[in-house]
């Protein structure tokens, strides 16, 4: 490889032995990146970032419930997460699933919705340890990847212990592999490193640009037989909110992942073989920035919904109070069967059923099964809303 201006941040290759041929593993080089990071041509972009993400996290100070948001983004980011893995299902079928309003979660395999249900579970547990005053560590990560594989298609993978063998990403074998990272006794040294180069203060990097780094890190060591990728992009979310960036996880960074996919893919490449880390990180900011500020117009267009819904509700008159009951519900879990709305609304399920005929009328629900029974409702606009980009990605 001819010498480059970031020669000394390119990582070695090391020949490992498959079963009847070799390969060459990648071993990135420690963190930090030297020479160090040049902030030259990234410092605007990254004020943009954190100036998009202080205005999304504003809004727990302008919304009447925070809770309502984070309960949706968290599962909205763990949907588009486990979408990049290549899961099928929608925010729906997660909804009717946690809800346990429809068994075998229909148009989606379980397994798909079972994988999107414990990232919920992995990020909330993270963030729980973190609150009760536990670093972001590696035995904290070890932990997360526990939940993260516990049911599903990785619940075979050693959930929550690094790997003793050699994986590989593409192909059938590491021969054939686009991307073979480190060996397993190379594993425990790197990521040692990288929780050290987490909580260090000697490089000077802003925690955005930190969380950058440690994420394409990360991803690079592969530390784990299985659910890498997602937990990598946790980390992203569980760093930012554990030096303070982000007070509650609001950020479904996903979205742009998703999107610019291909480009992800490459930039990882990009940084393994050419040293460039300015690069990628031009293309994290400029999805943080891009994916805050599209969170925030969603914030503010689900109030917005909200409140206009209100103001329907209210010329209902007599029948006003029950449907502003319901209302309210389905903000919080905006798919629903009607016997659990009765039983969350306390009352009875004529008196219930009358109260969703009412918000169907004035256009806020749909029913979604047509059947007379075990019927579904679905408050639509809100969920139009939130399922922005979620769109499964076909092979």
């Amino acid at each position: 490889m001819p010498k480059t201006e970031y020669a000394d941040r390119i990582g070695d290759y090391v020949t490992i032995s498959t079963v009847g041929e070799t390969a060459r593993a990648y071993v990135p080089k420690l963190l930090p990146p030297v020479p160090a990071i040049n902030m030259t041509d990234l410092s605007t972009l990254a004020s943009e970032a954190m100036l998009a993400l202080g205005r999304l996290d504003g809004v727990r100070a302008v919304t009447p419930d925070t809770s309502l948001f984070l309960y949706m983004y968290v599962r909205k980011e763990a949907l588009l997460s486990s979408q990049i893995e290549g899961t099928q299902s929608s925010l729906s079928d997660l909804l009717l699933y946690e809800n346990e309003q429809a068994p075998g979660a229909p148009d989606a395999q379980v397994d798909d919705v079972e994988e999107v249900s414990t990232y919920v579970a992995a990020l909330n547990h993270g963030l729980e340890r973190m609150r009760g005053g536990f670093p972001l560590s590696v035995r904290l990560m070890r932990e997360i990847h526990a939940i993260l594989l516990a049911t599903g298609r990785g619940s075979t993978k050693q959930p929550g212990e690094f790997r003793k063998s050699q994986n590989w990403i593409g192909g059938t074998r590491p021969g054939n592999a686009i991307f073979v990272p480190p060996p397993p006794n190379s594993v425990i040294g790197l990521m040692a490193n990288l929780e050290k180069f987490l909580h260090s203060k000697d490089d000077k990097l802003s925690p955005l640009i930190k969380a950058g780094i440690a994420h394409l890190q990360f991803e690079t060591i592969h530390p784990f037989l299985d659910g890498n990728g997602r937990l990598g992009r946790l980390i992203i979310t569980l760093y930012l909110c554990s030096e303070g960036i982000l007070e509650e996880p609001l950020l479904y960074l996903s979205l742009y992942l998703k999107t610019h996919r291909k480009t992800y893919y490459a930039l990882l490449n990009e940084v393994r073989e050419h040293g460039r880390w300015e690069v990628w990180l031009e293309f994290f900011l400029s999805g943080v920035r891009d994916v805050a500020k599209q969170a925030h117009r969603s914030a503010r267009t689900i109030s917005d919904i909200f409140a206009s819904d209100a103001v329907k509700i209210d010329a209902l008159k007599r029948a006003a109070p029950m449907a502003r009951k319901v209302h309210n519900i389905l903000q919080q879990r905006p798919i629903m069967t009607a016997a659990t709305i009765a039983d969350l609304a306390d009352t009875s399920f004529p008196t219930a059923n009358n109260a969703l005929a009412n918000l169907e009328r004035l256009g806020i629900l749909t029913e979604i099964t047509g059947k007379e029974r075990g019927r579904i409702y679905a408050y639509t606009r809100y969920l139009d809303v939130l399922n922005e980009g979620t769109e499964p990605i076909r092979q």
